[in-house]
């Protein structure tokens, strides 16, 4: 287990609790109070930083390298189901934006999302989960092909933004990210969208216009991360917490400011401490949410979900 800065209290007890145990085991001490007084302690120091994280520290967190990607919770919630598709049929296939159907239970689900590498030479397969114009295009055709035979869409956002390459704005990034957009308010199947670790820019925008729109515990949303936002306004990336305090990125500030439907709660420590249970919870929520959305007409889907997105900010007519 890899151990963030401030988690550093915790690996200190793990390793004290391990040493305790392994000298139960090779010798005839009885070490079981010390162990379960370990364990307390340790149950304690949890909560205690856990239950007081700063914006920082959960942008931390949803970087966690041990955290589920989105083809974990794919494979997870679908099992062998699921069939992955590719190409925008028109450039390439971009690895970092993947798609496909695949069943939960008994309903055929589009499931998009971005993804990110499990190490050095995965991550530049993927591009470090940041999509060129061809994965928001890629991600477009597969939305409208799942509206055509009316298959509910699910997408799980984890990006540090789009691609900023210049060959990506000579080939439109922003007129793919514009499309998709537009082109979402419009699709008349239900669109469930889950933030699963950061949701940059317009990288997350791409394919975040949806019914419901849920974020996990530990993760973030934003225009624009700590570190650029810490670089523009200081020159220095040394206030990204200030940046990060300051942006109201974080799952609870989403909520408060009503740009998300609600917090999916993940495993004390985050996600990356109990993967199983965090698919459950996923699992769970876009069932459910599923369930209630099936219930309205195509017509008054597409009516709700415009109305959530202009009613979002102030603007003058």
């Amino acid at each position: 287990m890899e151990y963030l800065e401030f988690e550093l209290p915790i690996k200190e007890l793990n390793e004290q609790l391990e040493k305790c145990k392994l000298i139960g085991d090779e010798s005839d001490i009885d070490v079981t109070e010390t162990c379960e007084q370990l364990e307390k302690k340790l149950s304690d120091i949890k909560k205690e930083i856990y239950g007081n994280l700063t914006a920082w520290q959960r942008v931390q967190l949803s970087r966690h390298p041990s955290r589920p990607y989105a083809l974990d919770y794919i494979n997870a919630l679908c099992g062998s189901s699921f069939l992955e598709l590719h190409g925008d049929r028109n450039v390439l296939d971009d690895k970092a934006m993947i798609g496909g159907l695949g069943k939960i239970g008994d309903q055929s689900f589009m499931l998009i999302g971005t993804q990110k590498g499990y190490n050095t030479k995965t991550r530049q397969y993927r591009n470090f989960g940041m999509a060129n114009p061809e994965g928001y295009r890629k991600a477009l055709r597969l939305m409208k092909s799942a509206d055509k035979f009316g298959i509910p869409i699910i997408t799980f956002i984890d990006t540090p933004g789009a691609f900023p390459g210049l060959e990506a704005e000579e080939r439109g990034q922003g007129e793919a990210i514009a499309r998709n957009i537009y082109e979402m308010m419009s699709l008349s199947v239900p669109i469930i969208v889950v933030i699963i670790g950061e949701g940059a820019s317009g990288g997350a925008l791409g394919i975040g216009v949806g019914d419901q729109i849920f974020m996990l515990e530990n993760t973030w949303y934003s225009v624009i991360s700590p570190e650029s936002c810490s670089s523009i306004l200081w020159r220095s990336w040394e206030h990204k917490e200030t940046a990060a305090e300051a942006l109201k990125l974080t799952s609870k500030d989403m909520l408060k400011l009503k740009l998300i439907d609600k917090i999916i709660k993940e495993p004390l420590g985050g996600a990356h401490y109990d993967h199983v249970a965090t698919y459950d919870a996923v699992r769970k929520e876009v069932l459910s949410a599923f369930k209630e959305l099936e219930k309205l007409t195509p017509k008054k889907r597409i009516e709700q979900r415009r109305e959530k997105f202009i009613a979002m900010g102030n603007y003058q007519g």
